[in-house]
Formats: structure tokens, sequence, C-alpha cells
């Protein structure tokens, strides 16, 4: 990461009608992270920085914490990218929160814990 340009917020890459991307604001929102927001309908060159890190496609939400991007990512992943490069911006008391039996499942089928 560039010394010369602390991260001061997420940048996040959504679109419209994104349930996914309605979800991970959400959450982000109620942690008071603090993001940088593109839409990609309306922002061709944010709809190309999605394209070259999802393999060609316009996955969202897609973010970029300090060098550091992750496609779909969950808010626990997003909050210990920060813990790496931005622990100022972690919320006071962080825990993240266990996955429900939906969430489990997911994680085990998209191969997390």
């Amino acid at each position: 990461m560039n010394a010369e340009a602390p991260v001061e917020a997420v940048t996040f890459y959504w679109r419209p009608g994104c349930w996914f991307c309605a979800h991970l604001h959400r959450e982000m929102d109620k942690l008071d992270v603090p993001m940088e927001m593109h839409n990609i309908w309306e922002d061709p060159a944010a709809a190309a920085f999605v394209r070259s890190v999802a393999n060609g496609n316009e996955t969202v939400p897609t973010v970029m914490v300090g060098d550091t991007s992750m496609v779909n990512p969950t808010p626990a992943q997003v909050i210990a990218a920060l813990a790496d490069c931005a622990p100022q911006l972690v919320p006071e008391g962080y825990e993240p929160s266990k996955p429900g039996p939906v969430g489990r499942v997911l994680n085990r089928l998209l191969g997390g814990q």
C-alpha cells in the first residue's frame, strides 16, 4: 500500500437493484464505515475496474480497501481488510456476527468456514 495515501474509506462499487450491494452497504453503514460509492451503471471507469478484478464480469458489490479488491465480500471480510491497512476505520468493539443456518450452508458451498 502507498504510505503517502492513507485509506480514508472503503471504495464501494455497486449498481441499482442489487440486493447483495444493498445488504453490504446497509451493514457497513450500521458500522459507520466510510464509503466512497461508485455506481457502475453510471461510471464507465468504475465498471471497467470491476471487470478487471472480477474475471471480466460486472459482479457487484466489489470493494477496494487500500490495495485489496474483493468481489462480493462479507462485512467481516471488509472489516478484516480494514484492520490490515486502516485500523482507525474499524468500528470500536467490532465483533463479527456468526452466520445463521442459511449463512453456514452458503459458507460451506462457497468454500468458506
